[in-house]
């Protein structure tokens, strides 16, 4: 789930889920996210960009691992992974960074740092491969094949912009 691109005033009930009546237009309950990947992984992209009150409600999600939904007076048990990514080096914004320092450690098990792609030019052309062929195969047409722009190289008599032929 993209941190960013959703509403800070929607990101509560995509996350948590809500329950009739919690807000207006609320007419039926809906799980939220971390109900829904119970069992499972969640990922939560540009983590630095949730409101910092909503933060403070992702640690509820830590041990004991309970939530409530929106409107709700019940808790419920999920067993939940949580990975977090972003765009940003936070440790080197903290603390103007908005990423709660508690969130940060609870989050910060394991990190796995990639320099940007453009600092691994000789990785572009095997991404085509990777997602053109399984989904080729998936609607049973021939393999789309990218344009040398695309793959980071420049075609005799191209103006250089990238595109796909398939």
């Amino acid at each position: 789930m993209n941190c960013a691109a959703v509403p800070a005033d929607l990101l509560e009930s995509e996350l948590f889920g809500y329950e009739p009546g919690a807000f207006t237009g609320a007419t039926h309950a809906k799980p939220g996210q971390f109900e829904l990947c119970n069992k499972g992984t969640i990922l939560l992209d540009e983590i630095g960009e949730m409101p910092p009150a909503l933060q403070a409600k992702l640690l509820h999600v830590y041990r004991p691992a309970i939530l409530p939904r929106l409107g709700s007076r019940s808790i419920i048990k999920v067993d939940v992974r949580i990975l977090a990514a972003t765009n940003i080096d936070i440790l080197r914004l903290w603390p103007p960074s908005r990423l709660r320092e508690d969130l940060y450690y609870r989050l910060n098990a394991f990190t796995l740092q990639l320099p940007p792609l453009r600092e691994r030019k000789e990785e572009i052309p095997i991404l085509p491969e990777t997602f053109y062929e399984p989904h080729a195969e998936q609607y049973a047409r021939p393999p789309a094949s990218a344009s040398p722009p695309l793959l980071g190289r420049r075609a005799k008599g191209t103006t250089g912009r990238a595109n796909l032929r398939g």
